[in-house]
Formats: structure tokens, C-alpha cells, sequence
């Protein structure tokens, strides 16, 4: 298939899974060692799912100075940290196990509600240095952090000034068991200088180009990330 030329995005193709996981690794390194020269400190906001797995173990390999980096989430499962089904789990043992040094900052805090926790996640991204990347993923139904189609919550998300918002995402077949979630709203990633946007297979593709053709972020939530203005959307695909 013949991928879109839309001058919203940025787009890598790749035919080779490990030379587009090589390739994500080094955009994100030269991302983060620019972020330490100039201020002494990085952080990067990361997605679950199968899709980024490979690029947390190759980058957890690259000899970066790890205890000047903090690693958070863009989206969680309302789970506990433990449970491995929760993105903090995966991020863990694909890129902390080795990267041991980084500072790993859980959405999900024991003890403390939903609420309690986007609370936290608010205070912790507006007290700091906004985020110098941000990893996304997409779904078949074309959602990106929790921002699922069809959520009730979803209009209040897209349009929300907070960073970080509790979502309801019941009835969603992209919620899978987990309709509860905390994600990072297109106000938070206004914030992000780099957005990068990790998708692997045809049908990924597919989606993305009936995203860039739809006019409804409701929709097709991933358009909150092409539409965002000051850099364009960095797509990278493994066909």
C-alpha cells in the first residue's frame, strides 16, 4: 500500500521490524541527550502495548546517563503498578530493568483513588519541565492514549485545559475489561515538543488514513495529535 503524503505528518516507513525499532531508539536517544545538554534533565512520557515493547528494550541498551531521566506515562489502566496488565508493568520490565538509574513516575499511586491520582499526575507535569517526548500508540479504532470513540468522557477530555483527566471508557470495545483510565489530554500534549507515533501493520495504516480524511476527533481520536499545532506528528510505520 502507498502511504499518505499529508502535510500534518511526518511519516517513516519501514519493511525491516528491527531497523524501525533501531530507528525510533535513536530519534528518541538524540531527543534526550539534547533535552540533558540543555537543561540537565529529560523526561519522556511513554504508551503500553505490544507495539513499543521493542523500542523500550533497544533504548534501555543506549548509553545514556539514566539518572538525569524521568520516564512517566501518557495513559494507565486504573490497575495497580504490579499488575501486569498496567502499562507501568511493561514499562518496567522492558526498559527500568535495565535502565535502572532512570526515575520512574507511575500514574497509578496505592492508596489513593482515581481521582487522587489524576490529581497527582496534574501537579507533578504543570511543577516541572514539561516532557521533551512523548511515545503514542493507536488503535484499530483509531484511539490514542485513552482517548477512546464513543466514551462519554471523551468531549470533555478533548477539550479540557488539564494535562491528565480520569476517563470512563465503559462500553468501549478498545477499553477491552479496563473502561477506567487516566490519560494524558490533547492540552498535555500541546506541552511536548516531539510526538512520536508508533504503529506497525496495514491496518494501521489503514486507520490512520481514514483519520487524516475525517473531520471529527470524536471519531477518531488520534486526530487530537495530528491537529495539535507548533511541530507536526512523527509517524513511524513498519508495514
Amino acid at each position: 500500500m502507498t502511504p499518505p503524503n499529508d502535510a500534518r505528518i511526518t511519516l517513516m516507513n519501514y519493511d525491516d521490524p528491527l531497523e524501525w525499532a533501531q530507528s525510533v531508539t535513536r530519534e528518541l536517544e538524540n531527543i534526550l541527550l539534547q533535552e540533558i545538554t540543555q537543561r540537565g534533565r529529560a523526561s519522556l512520557l511513554l504508551s503500553g502495548g505490544t507495539t513499543p515493547a521493542r523500542v523500550y528494550e533497544t533504548l534501555a541498551t543506549r548509553p545514556l546517563d539514566w539518572s538525569k531521566i524521568d520516564i512517566g506515562l501518557v495513559d494507565e489502566r486504573w490497575l495497580s503498578p504490579q499488575d501486569k496488565d498496567s502499562n507501568a508493568w511493561l514499562v518496567r520490565h522492558t526498559l527500568l530493568e535495565h535502565a535502572k538509574h532512570a526515575t520512574f513516575l507511575p500514574l497509578i499511586r496505592p492508596g489513593k483513588t482515581l481521582n487522587q491520582c489524576v490529581h497527582d499526575a496534574n501537579l507533578q507535569i504543570t511543577h516541572s519541565p514539561p516532557p521533551c517526548a512523548a511515545v503514542l500508540g493507536m488503535g484499530n479504532d483509531g484511539h490514542t492514549a485513552s482517548l477512546f470513540p464513543g466514551s462519554l468522557d471523551l468531549p470533555k477530555a478533548i477539550s479540557t485545559l488539564q494535562p491528565y483527566v480520569a476517563l470512563d471508557a465503559t462500553g468501549c470495545p478498545g477499553a477491552g475489561v479496563w473502561p477506567l483510565r487516566i490519560t494524558l489530554t490533547p492540552a498535555g500534549l500541546s506541552n511536548i515538543p516531539h510526538r512520536l507515533l508508533l504503529l506497525c501493520g496495514k491496518q494501521k495504516m489503514q486507520v490512520l488514513e481514514t483519520a487524516l480524511s475525517c473531520k471529527d476527533a470524536l471519531d477518531y481520536p488520534i486526530r487530537t495529535a495530528i491537529d495539535l499545532p507548533n511541530a507536526r506528528l512523527r509517524v513511524h510505520w513498519c508495514a
